[in-house]
Parts: structure tokens; sequence; C-alpha cells
């Protein structure tokens, strides 16, 4: 009997797929099992098995479960499992399966790695925050579009719009109708807020319970929103080479078009995660700001290179290289176990001297 090497699964909630293969890349079987028989299929492998799943919903516990079982559990980003499908045309989950274990063959494939359960905990808070605040914006636009509809334009600003409201729904020019809606939708906007405020307070406490979060906020520009994402993706910083590699694994670096040996370089990648991507230049716009603020007398070293950096390129590609600056510095603590020193360019300058 061949001897099973490789697992590919293909994750799903009632369904899913596996396709085992041998040392070869032959196919031993490639089945479809319900939740249950998958479960009792699982507690069946042999202890050491090698058990490859795509990273998408899910994915993280049963890789938890695995590796809680005595197998080696992995994970694959779908966009480097979709080259090794056999077609387009017949994707299904089995093909799925199939393509996971061929994908996870290649001696040079790049894989996510599984996260711990207090990491999800603290990313339910990130997750459930951006929701309440996609929702608080289009309750917004919708209560605009809507006064609209009455000859009435409230400003544009967020911050403005929620200051008008309680003026609009006492206004005798209002019709009355619309009062109420506005009278319902302060209430609405005040529960949102304060489920606003109870993410924030659990994202807060999560940071005291994580040393190397804590560190992350001696940077400038990480707050605690920040510092706790990144400790609750970021499973382990020295899986990536040097900074310029996590810095490339945030898409805060330029998409390479090259060939025949000229080096072309496009706009940023945006690949990776976009939640992490976001709050890293939302920090690079409080450090351009500082750095903006200062007189060339004043400003440190980092400051006027990002303020000959803001007239040379703008603003937006100024935003970009902070961010980029900030996430390798973000991997030089994590990786190496240090704390934020804004000085240490000054004494590796006398050292070198």
């Amino acid at each position: 009997m061949k001897h099973i090497t490789t697992i590919g699964i293909d994750l799903a909630k009632e369904v899913f797929a596996v396709c085992a293969m041998d040392n070869t890349g032959a196919v031993i079987y490639n089945k479809l099992l319900k939740r249950d028989a998958f479960v009792n299929w699982g507690l069946q492998l042999p202890a050491g098995t090698r058990v490859v799943m795509e990273a998408c919903g899910s994915s993280h516990h049963w890789g938890r479960w695995f590796a809680a079982h005595g197998h080696t559990a992995q994970l694959i980003a779908a966009e480097f499992v979709q080259p090794f499908r056999k077609s387009l045309a017949a994707k299904n989950d089995k093909n799925d399966a199939e393509a996971i274990a061929i994908a996870s063959r290649q001696a040079t494939m790049r894989y996510v790695s599984v996260k711990s359960i207090a990491q999800q905990e603290a990313l339910v808070w990130h997750r459930l925050r951006e929701g309440y605040k996609e929702e608080r914006t289009a309750h917004l636009n919708r209560i605009r579009g809507l006064l609209g509809e009455f000859g009435i334009w409230p400003s544009k600003s967020a911050d403005k719009l929620i200051r008008s409201l309680p003026k609009l729904s006492t206004d005798s020019n209002t019709p009355v109708g619309v009062r109420s809606a506005i009278e319902q939708t302060l209430q609405y906007l005040k529960e949102l807020h304060a489920q606003l405020d109870q993410c924030d307070q659990q994202i807060a406490q999560h940071l005291k319970t994580q040393p190397e979060a804590q560190r992350l906020t001696e940077m400038t520009g990480i707050g605690t929103l920040t510092a706790s994402a990144i400790s609750s993706t970021v499973v382990d910083a020295k899986h990536y080479k040097n900074g310029r590699q996590f810095a490339a694994w945030l898409g805060l670096v330029p998409r390479q078009m090259s060939s025949g040996g000229k080096t072309k370089l496009g706009r940023t990648s945006r690949r990776g995660d976009a939640y992490l991507r976001s709050l890293l230049v939302q920090g690079a716009k409080s450090t351009l700001q500082v750095a903006l603020r200062q007189t060339p007398d004043k400003a440190n070293r980092l400051q006027l290179w990002i303020a000959q950096m803001y007239v040379r390129v703008g603003y937006h590609k100024t935003l970009v290289a902070i961010a980029n600056k900030h996430a390798r510095t973000i991997w030089a603590i994590l990786a190496r176990n240090e704390r934020y020193d804004a000085d240490a360019w000054q004494r590796m300058s006398v050292s070198a001297t």
C-alpha cells in the first residue's frame, strides 16, 4: 500500500474535499466528506501527516486542530493555489483539493502561519470595529441622501452632519415624518458609538497582555489599534527574512514589471492585509504632520528625510514611504525582540567613524 505523505484539503462549512498523495505526487484518493466524517477521518490519520489547506475561513481553526493531533498543518494563500488548478473551466472541490496538494509540493512555496486562539480573539474586536464603522458611514450617507429629497443639504463631513441632526429634528421646517426618522437615526448612531467604544476598550485591554504590542506603541505613528492588530496578525516576525520582505508582505512596495534585464517599477502592490496597511498609512499621516511642523534646526534625521521627500515626491508617495519605513522598524522590534530606539542611527554613525 502506498504511503500518504501529503494531504490537500478544500475546506467548507459542511462538505470537505480531501486529496491524499504519496511521495511521488501520485494521487492515492480524492474524496468528499461531510463534517462528522471529516473529523473521524482526521482522527484516524497516521501521526506526522502533512496536512495542507487554503488560507480561508476556518483554516486557522483546522490548522490548530490538526497540529493538536500530531500532524504538520500548513496554510497556503489562495492566489498561490490557483495556478495549479487543472482547469479554470472545471472548478470543483476535488480539483481544488488536488491543486492545494500539488502547490504544497513546490520547494519555494510560501505559507501562512497558523494564528493562535488568543490572536484571533483580539482580531474579533478589530473586525467588529471595522464593521460598525462601515455601518455608521452607510447610515450617514443614507440619511444625507434622504434629507436631500426634502431640500435639506447637510455638510459632507460626518462629524458636522451628526452635530446638525439634533437641530434638524426640532426644526419646524423639517417635515414631521422626517423629524421622527432623524430621531431614530440619532438613537442608532448612539448605539453604534457605544459599540465602537466597547471595541476600543477590549483592544486596549488586549494590548496590556501583549508585551510585544506595548513595545510597538513606543514608535512614532504606531498607536493602540495598530500595535494590537500587528501583534494579533503576525505570528512570527522571523518568518520574514528581513524588514524589506515584511514591508512587501504588507503591500507597501512597488509592483515590479521587469523584463529583458530592465527593471521597471509600478504602483504600490497593495498585496497582503489591507487592514494593517491602512493602519500603517494612517499612522504615517501623523508622522508626516509632526515632521512638517518642525523647523530644520530642531528636526531630527528622520524628520529631515521626511520633509525632503515631501518636497521631492509629494504627499501620497511620502505617506507610503513612511509606512514602509515603519513596517521595517516593526519587523526589527518583533524579530530581534528589541525596543524602539529613535537615536540608534546616531550611535551607529559615531561607531562607524
